[in-house]
């Protein structure tokens, strides 16, 4: 079944929508490459409302710790979205696994600005509602608007990298 996605404007955004956010490190290996002016705007590109987003960088431990705990998964992961509401706010928390990041980035001969900014955008959207695992057409849809976010951003589609190198999930 085909999930219902929040309305895409039709029109370009011209102004972004207000967003309040907490950037927290609990692993700071990457703290320099991730300032809160260029999170927030990798995030807010991503918002279609208003947003109060906490972004959470951790550990291998935490992250697997959380993983295992919410989705019964015992593995850190990329990025987790614990999405609280979607309407009028959108209100939220993302954590990023610092280990996984970084080993994927490389994996994936991408520079490592360019994969959080793709996960950000990525946990920002399943947050609004996004669902990659509901089916085919869903995927694509939500791979369609992050590349169209990422390029507007100046990055790369992440998605045009071979099949074997789609990391975001």
């Amino acid at each position: 079944m085909t999930v219902a996605h929040p309305a895409r404007p039709s029109e370009p955004r011209t102004r972004q929508p207000p967003l309040q956010l907490s950037l927290q490190f609990a692993d700071a290996r990457h703290r320099a490459l991730l300032p809160r002016h260029r999170v927030a705007r990798w995030v807010r590109a991503a918002l279609l409302a208003p947003g109060e987003i906490t972004v959470r960088i951790v550990g291998a431990e935490e992250g697997q710790a959380l993983n295992s705990s919410y989705r019964g998964r015992d593995y850190a992961t990329n990025v987790l979205t614990f999405d609280y509401t979607q309407a009028p706010v959108v209100q939220a928390d993302l954590v990023l696994c610092a280990p996984v990041v970084e080993r994927e980035a490389q994996d994936l001969g991408l520079s490592l600005q360019a994969h959080y900014a793709h996960l950000l955008v990525h946990g920002t959207l399943h947050a609004q509602g996004w669902d990659h695992e509901t089916g085919e057409a869903d995927a694509q849809a939500m791979e369609s608007l992050e590349t169209s976010i990422l390029l507007k951003l100046g990055f790369e589609d992440p998605y045009g990298l071979p099949a074997a190198a789609t990391a975001a999930g």
